[in-house]
């Protein structure tokens, strides 16, 4: 953190509610209303309060769980008591996956057990297990392109090279193995499929995710080892010997229950300037308590309405929505989407879900239009260390279908260089959130807010993508 920033912050005063500029105050005047409370924000220990607070009072919060509502009616409370208006929840039905049982052991050729955990939507062995041959690949088009015959009633392994970013550009391509591995090695009639993790870690965490069997492919026990198991296996193969496991893995549907999106909102003064949509999403994977994925975005974004909100009340409204169902596939967007896209209103959004460190990139996706709204937005950001990238902005998983649709969206990108040792582990949990990086986000969401919500001109829309 720069401690001059710090400094100045502790000095300044809250920005009063008289403070708060109208449409014709002078965009000078506006910078250092932003600037006053973005400084301010350095100090602000709300985020952290609230991550402290739902990682220890709900835990983990698996999509469609009991402890997922319990999270629900945590932000029902919480969001009330902070002074945020029309706080509701948007309700959506789910199919729900849990897991069982989770061991695997090499037989021989060099018989141990080995570390893994299920990924999500996983089919199960039965209760004693399977025992099968192994067959490995270091790729999904390796896998792609074998035989039928070679991989019919093997355990299929897949291996790849994930190395840490700092904008996490990897996951998208190293991602693959857990997203299509398993529904490939279905469909050539694979007993099972064991992936590495998709991680940068070397403890001994398997790393979980979701993954949707394509049409045709049957559900087949499917499970991702920790990385150092992962490449205790390739050794093993490479020495040239078959190789035997015997995998258990239990897990069950349990029909379909409740998830929900909780939304609330902090009035604007204008009702046709627009409204803003921020937020993260609430539900985590079970292994951890969901601290950096992602009570750390719940937490950034609400803290930084609050502070506009505790300013007075800006032109635009700004509305947080707290996502469930983000882990297994995207239920909540998709339900606040289609709830709102046509009647909502909506000018901009943006999304924090990328874990609680320190914030270095902001990325646009405006009209020409707002150019200049961009500029101040960057100018805002500078002092926090934050430049200016190249890239359109993608508002996240949960709010990727507006910018796709022609709406407005602004990303705040956090250094993703360590998230990827945590991501979907049991050690995503409170001890990796790092305080000062934490109230960094909370200046950079407070900056971007200041600027938009009480920006004079116009939030266009933007040409819709073509998929």
């Amino acid at each position: 953190m720069n401690k001059l920033i710090l400094a100045a912050a502790l000095a300044l005063p809250a920005v009063p509610a008289s403070a708060q500029p109208s449409p014709s105050t002078p965009q000078a005047t506006v910078g250092q209303q932003a600037a006053q409370l973005r400084d301010a924000a350095l100090s602000d220990n709300l985020a952290w309060t609230l991550v402290e607070e739902l990682t220890t009072e709900v835990g983990p919060r698996q999509a469609g769980t009991e402890a997922e509502g319990r999270a629900r009616e945590w932000a029902v409370r919480r969001l009330t008591e902070l002074g945020f208006s029309n706080v509701r929840i948007e309700p959506f039905e789910m199919p729900v996956w849990v897991r069982g049982q989770e061991r695997a052991e090499i037989l021989s050729p060099f018989p141990q057990p080995l570390v893994l955990t299920a990924l999500g939507n996983s089919g199960a062995t039965p209760a004693r297990g399977i025992e099968a041959e192994v067959i490995g690949f270091d790729s999904v088009a390796a896998l792609q392109a074998a035989s039928d015959e070679s991989v019919r009633g093997k355990i299929v392994f897949i291996t790849h090279g994930m190395t840490p970013t700092q904008d996490g550009s990897g996951y998208g391509q190293f991602g693959a193995p857990r997203r299509q591995g398993p529904s490939i090695a279905s469909r050539k009639g694979a007993a099972g499929i064991v992936i590495r993790s998709i991680g940068t870690d070397y403890h001994r965490n398997p790393h979980t995710g979701v993954q949707m069997w394509a049409d045709g492919a049957r559900p087949i026990p499917a499970a991702a080892l920790s990385i150092p198991d992962a490449e205790q296996l390739q050794r093993i193969l490479a020495r040239g010997r078959p190789v035997r496991m015997r995998l258990v893995l239990t897990p069950r549907n349990t029909g379909r229950h409740m998830s929900g999106n909780v939304v609330a909102e902090v009035p604007g003064t204008d009702p046709e300037a627009g409204i803003i949509t921020i937020g993260g999403h609430l539900d985590s994977w079970d292994l951890g308590t969901g601290a950096i994925d992602n009570a750390a975005g719940v937490a950034i974004t609400t803290a930084a309405a609050h502070r506009i909100m505790q300013a007075g009340r800006p032109r635009r409204t700004i509305r947080v929505v707290l996502f469930g169902a983000e882990e297994v596939g995207g239920g909540g967007g998709e339900t606040h989407f289609r709830l709102h896209r046509e009647r909502g209103n909506v000018v901009l959004v943006g999304e924090s879900d990328f874990g609680a460190d320190r914030i270095w990139r902001v990325n646009f996706n405006l009209a020409p239009a707002n150019s200049a709204l961009a500029d101040r937005i960057t100018a805002l950001l500078a002092p926090l260390g934050i430049v200016r990238g190249r890239d359109p902005a993608n508002a996240g998983a949960d709010l990727g279908e507006w910018p796709r649709a022609g709406f407005a969206a602004i990303d705040l990108n956090q250094d993703g260089t360590r998230y990827f040792d945590y991501h979907h582990t049991p050690d995503d949990t409170l001890d990796k959130v790092d305080p000062g990086q934490l109230r960094q986000n909370v200046a950079a969401w407070t900056a971007l807010l200041a600027v938009a919500a009480d920006a004079p001109e116009r939030i266009e829309a933007i040409p819709a993508r073509r998929e």
